[in-house]
């Protein structure tokens, strides 16, 4: 995987990406690191969609998970969880009647 600065990338374009094999993957880092990837587009282009989600959302989850250990929200029981659900509904309701 070869990685190119999202400020060269910006100011190049394709020439930055030049180099790069086809359908390799490309990393664009930042000043603050890791930012987006480039992923080529082959083949079953649905499939590959599934994918790209399906990585996302691990990724979110286990931004999730490590939120809630952070917090201390896992150590709720059921009963904890249905209540705070119970109560963002409350707030939803609400809103929409307005």
């Amino acid at each position: 995987m070869r990685q190119v600065s999202l400020r060269e990338f910006r100011i190049r374009g394709s020439k930055a990406l030049e180099a790069v094999p086809q359908g390799e993957t490309i990393l664009l880092s930042g000043q603050q690191g890791p930012a987006y990837f480039l992923v080529p587009v082959l083949g079953d282009v649905a499939m590959e969609d599934q994918e790209l989600r399906r990585a996302m959302a691990k990724a979110s989850l286990r931004e999730s998970w490590l939120h809630a250990r952070a917090s201390g929200l896992v150590q709720m029981d059921d009963e904890e969880i249905e209540q705070e659900i119970k109560q963002v509904r409350r707030v939803h309701k609400r809103r929409k009647k307005r």
